[in-house]
């Protein structure tokens, strides 16, 4: 069991925060939780998990995590309804994006998002 905290920024340790969603045994209960898992994703270079969790409408065909950028924090300033808006900082900058979400099967999916 990884006690160690989870790099989504929760305080939650990893298997009790994002890890159970990376390894497919638990679905997202809500958008900020489906964009944290998949934050997490980037910095564990998990493509499965990106591509399971980004709608088939509007996925690429490739997902594959840049291994060249290091993900240094995670800030959500909101998340209201099926939209989630946060800050994603990386070793020399950030990335500002407002990420939309949809239910699809009963589970939550990436659609896209705006990214400032």
């Amino acid at each position: 069991m990884l006690t160690t905290p989870c790099p989504c920024g929760t305080g939650e340790a990893y298997d009790a925060c994002c890890g159970p969603l990376l390894a497919n045994t638990s679905q997202a209960s809500s958008p900020e939780q489906l964009m944290r898992s998949r934050y997490t994703a980037n910095i564990c270079n998990d493509a499965d998990h990106l591509f399971r969790t980004w709608h088939p409408r509007t996925r690429p065909d490739d997902v594959t995590p840049d291994p060249a950028t290091r993900w240094t924090g995670l800030r959500v300033l909101a998340a209201e309804g099926d939209t989630v808006e946060f800050v994603a900082s990386f070793d020399g900058g950030s990335m500002h994006e407002v990420s939309r979400f949809e239910q699809r099967a009963g589970r939550w999916v990436y659609v896209d998002g705006e990214v400032s």
